[in-house]
């Protein structure tokens, strides 16, 4: 009981809110699951910062230079016709913790995620709506990105 006494207080010394009701056969939780609790909302926090830092933030499985899956590929490839060569890229495959944090953050169950300004866009197949209607162009205007797609566009006319 007092390793789950001590890791609760470090995690509220942290900043996290931990709330440890009875479990449902009346026993308690562990010193284990206070840890798990106070590092999920550690990875919220964190996730919270990471989203912000940078303009556009992508979590996918792999890195730019090599996706694991076709979908983070895709991801890619929208951002690169469109000239974004510099966000923040996470890959969720080395470390689950950040892979189920996202999740659970995004409230989105898939791979990618991707975030403008520290918000929520969406995965592989909003993203690449976004970029068949025009929506992408306009989103990444108000980031102050100019898209090369619409570069070209204009000096080909």
């Amino acid at each position: 009981m007092n390793n789950l006494i001590r890791a609760t207080a470090r995690c509220l010394r942290s900043g996290a809110a931990v709330y440890l009701p009875r479990q449902t056969d009346g026993r308690v939780w562990s010193a284990a699951s206070a840890r798990f609790l106070c590092s999920a909302a550690d990875i919220q926090k964190d996730l919270g910062e990471m989203v912000k830092k940078d303009k556009v933030v992508v979590f996918m499985k792999g890195t730019p230079a090599q996706p694991m899956c076709g979908f983070s590929n895709a991801v890619v490839q929208i951002l690169r016709m469109h000239g974004v060569d510099e966000y923040a890229a996470y890959n969720v495959l080395e470390d689950q913790d950040l892979r189920q944090g996202v999740k659970d953050f995004s409230n989105w169950p898939t791979i990618p995620q991707v975030y403008f300004n520290g918000e929520f866009v969406g995965g592989c197949d909003i993203l690449l709506q976004m970029h068949q209607n025009g929506d992408l162009v306009e989103e990444l205007q108000k980031l102050g990105i100019s898209s090369a797609l619409q570069n070209a566009e204009k000096e080909s006319k």
